[in-house]
């Protein structure tokens, strides 16, 4: 047994121990058939990641559950990995050629993407990097990159099947459009961010010159690819105007009024114009009613050639010119400011620009289908169950998914064209002759397919779909996915469907969803608020242990949390606890013989009680740990630790270890061994670090606490009436404490406790717990009796179930110098109390004095009445 360092310093174990678990390939799963198989894959973070702490949470809380199905003897694989991340990444390749004075397209895409390739064998890596100081015990030795040749083999598979199936089409459809990053992006990566702004009430004239109709819009730039005003069908006030025309306002065009139900008649001045290329709503109206869809934009989001005199223009100034211009033809009714949620884009914070663009879709309407009743029939288990409703919203009303990209980073869409008569062939592998024309000249589809894509088949990607492979057969479906609550749609979903799709089967049966993590203000951590907390930073300073503890301690599935830096103070306090407690047991043990095997009969009660006491914390935290209640399970094992063993059970044997003559020390020596053993398996999953050092210089058995049996409930092990024995102690010493405590007496005076009873059994209790009891109720002696014979009328009690415990008071107080103090206090009180009677007596006072002035006079009187009483009251009873 190798002694402890005298102070626990995280920064010099956990590097080391992580380098051990590496080398001896503790986290490295092989497909082994006589173990049942436990799967988790790590939702891949981003190449151009770095570690925050909702990766922190994420990953802690993977690593806790693949720890502990490790200990149970699962063939536990976790399965890591990286995502190529398109747009984050191209943005920041790009950035680094600005640098350079090179723009992308100067490269050429060949050119570009050997530089992104550079980019991403230098910078990404970064946060797997940081996810090992974590303590992510994942299989390295399998990590997969959403672009690796067996990844990319998977998204042309899935690309081809649901393009033969007709899933897959190529159409005409109002997407989002970001100008910065000049890519279509789907409807889970747009924002949506509150913004003031206006209601622009514009007339539109009826073509006869008759009158005009009120439209108010948010975006008057976008009126110039407007294809008519629509109102509701039951508005009475409108119903003669269908079928009229308009004039359109700054243009030369007309167009006509419809009627559709999507109008809301209570809403503004009922009537809407509809603009089907550059919103997603007017879009499936103008699909409805047949009208032009007509794009007045450039990908830049500047005026195209159809926008007139404002062609060319930025889309704000061409708003600001328009408005100008409708007020000076008098078109412009009036302006109010409203505030109101516009879409952006998450990476570059753009504003989005609905476009109707040719585009990729996938038809999503069959494939929500079993996705739904997945979750409708039990057998996707979402935790918290209230994500249910979120994920089935969702699907309900799902759109058909935009799946191009107009990047050169990515998987390149697997659609080829023939250079001659321009057929389209969708292929895994570039066709070798044209099926029109016979033609050998193919070019490539340009666009890229969307990040999510190829991340929807990770769970069987990873695992070498669409081969047959032995890891595909045996690991595949995985179990539990752990991710946070706001990739819902992004990931989860199209995980589910792509699952249930490719290989008939859902990708896992439990999805744990996680809040966010928030300052202590209980705001979102962002850049812009100059919030965040960098996860390394807290490991450098207090450990990653400590930084676990923390993120779990508390935390409920599906709940946001916020992060105190005290929290983080408090956990590596309890590693500091756990750290000195094992060294007092394994210097103790250093110093005595213990017996392999103990006779459980030669126990005392103390010993039955924590040994009982860890076995029933070992089947309870089984229980939440089955249930994914990991922040409930870590505060059971966190409380008996400093409370129960800690707090109680070694100081209660510290009389008999201390005792060489003490026939019992080897049982407390074996019995503190043991507890300590189990106690730290139940702590590994949460502490690995501080769990494994003590545990491999603890005993000379077992090489590491990973690959450890984790302990099971055992009925010779379960000791009720001593556990209901101690806890009568436990009460008896707590009241004693509260009440030495009150008198304001030191731990350090020694009191007699006399325990009275007419209970046999329980004056059994204190007869057998004398030792311990007395060490813990600072007793000099302890006097265990029927009745209150032989008690003085002036000793002090308390009360517990079924006996009333009696301490002298001469024991407690020195009676001369208490009797001393309670005279200079009354003489103090006294000169007090004729003070304030004086001054409530002065008439002159109580004329010119504010009255909040008298009023706290008044408070001092019946304060200083009441201490008086008091200290009088004393006296008398101490010159008795």
């Amino acid at each position: 047994m190798k002694e402890l360092e005298k102070t626990y310093s995280p920064n010099e174990i956990e590097d080391r121990l992580y380098e051990k678990w590496l080398e001896k390939k503790y986290f490295h799963a092989e497909v082994d058939r006589s173990k049942k198989p436990f799967t988790i894959v790590m939702p891949p973070p981003n190449v151009t990641g770095q570690l925050h702490m909702g990766h922190a949470l994420d990953n802690t809380m993977q690593d806790i559950l693949i720890r502990y199905k490790r200990m149970q003897g699962y063939n536990a694989l976790w399965q890591p990995g990286t995502d190529h991340a398109s747009i984050a990444t191209e943005v920041k390749v790009i950035e680094q050629l600005k640098k350079e004075g090179i723009d992308k397209h100067d490269l050429g895409r060949e050119g570009f993407l050997k530089r992104a390739w550079e980019w991403k064998e230098e910078y990404g890596n970064r946060i797997v990097k940081q996810l090992r100081k974590m303590g992510s015990s994942a299989d390295w030795d399998r990590e997969r990159f959403t672009m690796d040749e067996g990844c990319s083999q998977a998204v042309n598979e899935v690309f081809v099947r649901l393009y033969n199936k007709g899933y897959i089409y190529k159409g005409s459809r109002i997407v989002n459009w970001c100008p910065v990053c000049n890519t279509s992006i789907s409807d889970a990566e747009v924002e949506h961010v509150e913004q003031s702004g206006h209601f622009w009430h514009i007339r539109y004239p009826y073509a006869d010159g008759t009158g005009y109709v009120i439209v108010a819009t948010t975006r008057p730039e976008t009126l110039l690819g407007d294809a008519a005003v629509a109102v509701n069908p039951e508005d009475e006030r409108y119903q003669d105007l269908v079928g009229k025309m308009l004039k359109l306002p700054l243009t030369d065009r007309e167009i006509p009024v419809i009627a559709d139900a999507y109008v809301d008649k209570e809403f503004g001045t009922g009537c809407v114009k509809i603009t089907p290329a550059h919103d997603p709503n007017d879009f499936e109206v103008g699909r409805r009613h047949n009208l032009p869809e007509i794009n007045i934009m450039n990908d830049d989001a500047t005026i195209n050639e159809l926008g007139g005199k404002y062609a060319g223009m930025e889309r704000y100034a061409a708003r600001k010119q328009m408005v100008k211009d409708l007020e000076e033809q008098g078109l412009l009714e009036k302006v109010e400011d409203h505030v109101h949620n516009v879409g952006t884009h998450d990476r570059c914070k753009t504003t989005v620009e609905p476009m109707v663009k040719q585009q990729w879709f996938v038809r999503m309407e069959e494939m929500a289908k079993p996705a739904i009743e997945a979750v409708k029939s039990g057998e996707l288990k979402l935790v918290p169950e209230r994500m249910e409703k979120t994920y089935m919203n969702w699907l309900e009303n799902i759109r058909d998914w935009c799946i191009s990209r107009q990047l050169w980073w990515g998987h390149r869409i697997p659609a080829y064209y023939c250079t001659e008569c321009g057929e389209m062939v969708v292929s895994k592998e570039a066709p070798a002759v044209c099926p029109k024309c016979g033609c050998t000249h193919f070019h490539q589809d340009e666009d890229t397919l969307d990040t999510w894509f190829s991340s929807a088949l990770w769970p069987f990607s990873t695992l070498g779909w669409p081969e047959e492979t032995e890891d595909y057969k045996y690991f595949y479906p995985t179990d539990v996915l752990v991710t946070g609550y706001d990739i819902i749609f992004f990931w989860v979903i199209r995980m589910v469907f792509s699952g249930l799709e490719q290989t008939g089967k859902l990708p896992f049966h439990t999805v744990i969803f996680h809040g966010l993590i928030r300052d202590s203000q209980g705001r979102k951590m962002s850049k812009s608020l100059g919030n965040g907390i960098d996860p390394l930073e807290i490991i450098s300073q207090y450990g990653a242990d400590a930084l676990r503890l923390t993120l779990i301690t508390g935390n409920a599935p599906g709940n946001d949390m916020r992060f105190y830096m005290e929290r983080v103070e408090a956990s590596r306090n309890f590693a500091n606890k756990v750290w000195n407690a094992s060294r007092f047991i394994m210097m103790n043990l250093e110093r005595a013989e213990i017996p392999a095997e103990q006779d459980l009969k030669e126990l005392t009660a103390a010993d039955h009680w924590i040994l009982s006491k860890v076995n029933t914390l070992a089947k309870d935290v089984t229980e939440n740990m089955d249930k994914y209640e990991m922040g409930i399970a870590v505060q059971k094992v966190y409380d008996f630790i400093w409370e129960e063993f800690c707090d109680w059970y070694i100081e209660m044997v510290k009389p008999r270890l201390y005792d060489e003559s003490d026939n019992t020390k080897s049982a407390a020596l074996w019995t503190l061994k043991t507890v300590l053993i189990q106690s730290l398996k139940l702590l590994h999953p949460f502490m690995p670090f501080i769990t494994e050092e003590i545990f491999c210089n603890l005993q000379n058995e077992e090489e590491t606490i990973m690959l450890s049996s984790w302990p099971e409930y055992r009925k010779e092990w379960n000791f009720e009436e001593e556990e209901n024995s101690i806890q009568t102690i436990k009460e008896a010493v707590r009241a004693i404490r509260n009440l030495r405590s009150g008198m304001n007496v030191p731990p350090s005076r020694k009191s007699k406790v006399i325990v009275v009873s007419e209970s046999e059994t329980i004056r059994g209790i204190f007869e057998n717990g004398r030792a311990f009891f007395g060490t813990l109720a600072y007793a000099g002696e302890v006097a265990v009796q029927e009745d209150k014979s032989g008690i003085a009328e002036d000793a002090v009690s308390c009360v517990i179930p079924g006996a009333v415990i009696y301490i002298p008071f001469a024991d407690l107080v020195d009676i001369e110098k208490e009797i001393a103090r309670l005279e200079a206090e009354e003489k103090r009180l006294t000169g007090e109390l004729a003070r304030v009677n004086g001054m409530l007596g002065n008439q002159r006072f109580i004329s010119k004095a504010p009255a909040a002035k008298i009023e706290e006079e008044k408070a001092k009187l019946a304060k200083y009445t009441d201490m008086m009483a008091q200290v009088q009251e004393r006296l008398a009873a101490l010159k008795k």
